[in-house]
């Protein structure tokens, strides 16, 4: 295991599910083929909990709440359906992802005789309304569009639209940064009580405290890894796994002397950081939400790809962030 002299079982862990771990690249994105990608990322999950550990899941939605989008303006300009917010659109991406991990995870105990309860929890996540990204959104989110609906849809919606050059215009929203899981006592308690959960989709839905200090949904995108970090550090995780498109992390990536690691300590991940290493495009906010989950008292941090869970969790792929 990636903890320095530990187990391999009946520890804590939360995985943070990447975009390609239910939609790879290259694919549609159809319901049979992430149905058949989560499948698989499932099994690994319930070997896990075979061994006797703990699982907290979070996941990606960049995708999914970006085709629900497409369809809120579809149901408006073809039914005169009233389009929802974009954090409605998270927290239904949360339900349609959740359920779809859920059943392939029961399926998966289920193949390998364990009755093990699984739950799905609509997650918010707390922002600061001061936050400057809210002056500055840079997550892109949706389709391209060319110059003329651009213009359309700024003016009618209000958008913060940017052109990517070679491909079109996008809609982009604010990043805040997660403060805090309103539900993280529920999730803490479902742990404890044995049931693998599925929480903080998508990074959660982004709310704020308004002037009565109730909470109220904001459109924003959270990173869905350091929201997980900060779910890791509330419920007392051991472990974090982060789930994405490459087996382990790489210096001077794509250069002729490319390097991949196999183990890092937080020291040495905080000065490539600053060095520039890790762009914040890509590995930067992994490498972020490692460093703040470890000081945070976590034990270490898996970074992998979706078919080498298991064997990153023993020590055989992945790369692995401790804290000395």
């Amino acid at each position: 295991m990636a903890v320095s002299g530990g187990s391999t079982a009946g520890l804590r862990l939360v995985i943070a599910l990447g975009g390609n771990a239910i939609i790879p690249v290259g694919q549609e994105g159809t319901y049979e083929q992430q149905t058949a990608i989560t499948r698989e990322t499932m099994k690994q999950v319930a070997r896990l909990a075979a061994d006797g550990n703990s699982v907290v899941m979070t996941h990606g939605n960049g995708p999914v709440v970006g085709n629900i989008v497409l369809r809120n303006d579809a149901g408006m300009s073809v039914h005169g359906i009233p389009p929802m917010p974009m954090f409605v659109c998270g927290a239904d991406s949360q339900g349609g992802l959740g359920f779809m991990l859920q059943q392939s995870l029961q399926n998966a105990l289920s193949g390998i005789g364990l009755d093990i309860p699984v739950a799905t929890v609509v997650t918010q996540v707390l922002v600061d309304r001061g936050d400057p990204a809210f002056a500055e959104p840079v997550k892109p989110i949706g389709p391209f569009y060319d110059e003329e609906q651009a213009g359309l849809l700024r003016d009618e919606n209000g958008w913060t639209i940017v052109r990517d050059a070679g491909r079109g215009w996008r809609r982009v929203v604010p990043s805040p940064a997660p403060r805090k899981v309103i539900e993280w006592e529920a999730i803490r308690t479902l742990v404890e009580a044995g049931v693998l959960t599925i929480a903080t989709g998508g990074g959660g839905v982004p709310v704020i405290r308004n002037d009565d200090g109730l909470l109220e949904g904001v459109d924003a995108v959270i990173d869905k890894d350091r929201a997980a970090a900060l779910l890791g550090g509330l419920i007392g995780a051991d472990v974090l796994i982060i789930v994405t498109q490459v087996e382990k992390v790489c210096v001077r990536f794509g250069q002729p002397d490319e390097e991949a690691l196999d183990v890092m300590t937080v020291d040495q991940a905080t000065k490539m950081l600053a060095e520039g290493e890790f762009p914040p495009g890509s590995m930067g906010p992994k490498i972020e939400s490692a460093v703040s989950f470890i000081s945070g008292g976590g034990k270490s941090v898996i970074i992998t790809s979706s078919e080498h869970i298991l064997a990153a969790v023993a020590g055989d792929r992945g790369t692995t962030i401790i804290p000395a």
